[in-house]
């Protein structure tokens, strides 16, 4: 290889090496170079990889273009000794210099050197090839330095390592935070595999898969829309979620594989991928039977009071003690007291119809009841309807609140009158009429009341004592009259007298319009105390049977929810089956509803408990067509 040749392609360091003037360095002119450095330096000019070669006794330094720019703004190296090129990092790199000098080659990977190629000593990171050169006799005669600087990777290899780890971290946080969740919670792929899930979910759906994907599970879940109908698997949360549609707290009966019945809320929320495509959903199945349970104790609750204060002959009400507001009255009020409820605003209207004689004792009672203290007390009031004198039995209680102050008052008002079942009620437009009639009933001992016009009495008879009505057919209104009192004929049945001249279908005719029995002028007092004791009588009979409807309901209003949604199952003709379908229960839970239905209504057949709760005015429930079944009744 002539001189210079050996540096054809060699680039910018080639051109370097040729102009460097080389006589005052132990290698003296390129021609006078041997040929085993010659041919080195060739090989390494040509190679794109990093290189670097010592040479010689003195280390000189060679490099390629692709070494220039690991030296950074060091002083020109070509010439140079190796040991004053990188006299920072020779402590490090000498040795494995020295031993490629020895013949020994060298490969380290990742290996950590200081250097100073900036102006300032930094740390990096690199993978060396340190090899002996041998000339043609086999002795060493420089070093060959091939490298390649990592620090860039091993920087980002740390950085990932550290995002990881933090990654990992809070991955672990994330973890426990799911973990102890006071509800089961889950996310999903499109085909319902848990990605992720905590113990309580697991625990809800040992399967793994939300009950709308797993056909084991659905019959296990019955879901319910805010009006109560059954939800079909295609509507339940996790199945309207992969609709991109966000679903929360929707009510799940669970029947777990013992046989229990637990209300679960399930929420179903979409998630999607950065193209907007839902991929997964997170489902929330949270635990709330005990506080299901507890507001279905409580509507069935206030369901029961309500039906109580509905048919109780008792006064219920309740008073805001700093308002002086009646708050509630109950129905039986109107019928006691002698006057629709919203007559009654307020204490002072209630103080008002008091007997004078009592108001003092009945204020002061309602004092008492403010400082905590409950009482009954017996007083007086007068009907404004009738005027007539009741005696209540009223037992005050203080209501606090939840600062415990006393703030309003409650009571049950009970009318202890005691009553002859000896009164009625007279209607005749003429002086001398009304006279005789009243004379007649009050010497068969009977307490009468007196109307001339039959419009009075007709906006009085919501109120009124029940009793006899006797009504004189003189007046052309008699007949309508007759006919509007129907609407009251359980409480006050018609006595009709009337003179008819002869005309038989006059009788009749009072009969159809609503009278219980007619008597013609001129009538005696015996065959008039004979039609109010018959009629009255009547009254005892309905009594009798109105307090055993009374009774039927007030046992009625003491059912559950449940149970009286079994009762009106069982009017339609429901079986344990089809009322279980419709409720979303189970038939065996439908059975023992059914036994506590019969046994609060003291019945001991199916058809006897028909015939008390459709007379307690109980309606069959509506059933599906096709939830009918022939089977066990």
């Amino acid at each position: 290889m002539e001189a210079g040749d050996f540096l054809t392609g060699g680039g910018q360091v080639a051109m370097r090496i040729r102009e460097h003037d080389w006589r005052p360095t132990p290698l003296g002119p390129i021609k006078t170079w041997p040929h085993a450095l010659r041919y080195t330096l060739s090989g390494m000019l040509n190679s794109a990889f990093p290189t670097y070669l010592a040479w010689g006794p003195g280390l000189i330094s060679f490099y390629n273009d692709a070494y220039r720019p690991i030296l950074g703004i060091k002083p020109e190296a070509l010439g140079r000794p190796f040991p004053e090129v990188w006299a920072e990092a020779w402590e490090q790199v000498g040795p494995l210099t020295e031993r490629a000098l020895r013949g020994e080659a060298s490969y380290l990977q990742d290996y950590a050197v200081t250097v100073d190629r900036h102006g300032t000593r930094e740390q990096s990171v690199w993978t060396f090839a340190y090899s002996p050169v041998r000339d043609a006799g086999g002795s060493v005669q420089g070093v060959l330095c091939q490298v390649h600087e990592t620090t860039s990777r091993i920087h980002t290899e740390q950085r990932l390592r550290s995002a990881l780890g933090e990654i990992e971290t809070q991955q672990t946080r994330f973890d426990a935070l799911i973990e102890h969740l006071p509800f089961g919670a889950g996310l999903f792929d499109v085909d319902g595999r848990a990605l992720l899930t905590n113990s309580l979910l697991r625990e809800y759906l040992p399967a793994g898969r939300p009950p709308s994907l797993d056909p084991e599970e659905q019959p296990h879940w019955t879901g319910f829309d805010p009006e109560g109908r059954v939800l079909s698997p295609h509507d339940y949360p996790f199945a309207r979620a992969m609709r991109g549609e966000l679903t929360q707290n929707v009510s799940f009966l669970h029947q777990t594989r013992e046989g229990n019945e637990c209300w679960m809320r399930i929420s179903g929320i979409p998630v999607h991928d950065g193209e907007g495509r839902i991929r997964q959903a997170i489902v929330v199945v949270q635990d709330v039977d005990r506080e299901k349970r507890a507001e279905t104790a409580l509507r069935e609750s206030e369901e029961r009071f309500r039906r109580y204060a509905a048919h109780s002959a008792n006064v219920l009400w309740l008073a805001d003690l700093e308002s002086g507001r009646l708050d509630y009255l109950s129905p039986a009020f109107a019928q006691v007291w002698g006057m629709p409820c919203a007559d009654m605003p307020d204490i002072a209207a209630w103080l008002a119809s008091v007997h004078p004689d009592d108001r003092d004792a009945a204020a002061h009672a309602l004092a008492r009841v403010g400082t905590g203290e409950t009482l009954v007390l017996e007083y007086r009031i007068l009907r404004a309807s009738d005027q007539a004198v009741r005696r209540i039995r009223d037992t005050f209680f203080p209501v606090p609140a939840e600062d415990g102050r006393i703030r309003s008052a409650g009571g049950i008002a009970q009318d202890v009158t005691v009553d002859t079942g000896q009164r009625a009620y007279v209607v005749a437009a003429r002086d001398d009429s009304r006279e005789q009639l009243v004379g007649a009933l009050q010497a068969g001992g009977y307490a009468v009341q007196a109307f001339a016009h039959d419009q009075t009495l007709l906006k009085m008879a919501g109120s009124l004592i029940p009793g006899c009505v006797v009504l004189d057919l003189e007046a052309a209104s008699g007949f309508v009259t007759a006919s509007q009192m129907k609407a009251f004929r359980a409480q006050l049945p018609v006595v009709a007298v009337g003179a008819s001249g002869g005309d038989v279908g006059f009788g009749v005719r009072a009969m159809k319009a609503g009278a219980v029995d007619f008597l013609d002028a001129p009538w005696t007092s015996e065959l008039l105390l004979l039609a109010v004791g018959t009629a009255l009588a009547g009254i005892r009979d309905v009594a009798e049977r109105s307090r055993a409807r009374d009774e039927s309901r007030d046992r009625i209003a003491t059912l559950s929810g449940r149970e009286r949604a079994v009762l009106e199952g069982l009017l339609a003709g429901g079986t344990n089956k089809t009322i279980a379908r419709t409720l979303g229960l189970s038939p065996r839970t439908v059975e023992i509803h059914r036994a506590r239905v019969m046994e609060t209504l003291g019945a001991h057949t199916l058809p006897e408990a028909v015939l008390i709760a459709s007379d307690a005015g109980v309606r069959p429930a509506q059933q599906d067509s096709d939830a009918v079944e022939i089977g066990e009744r």
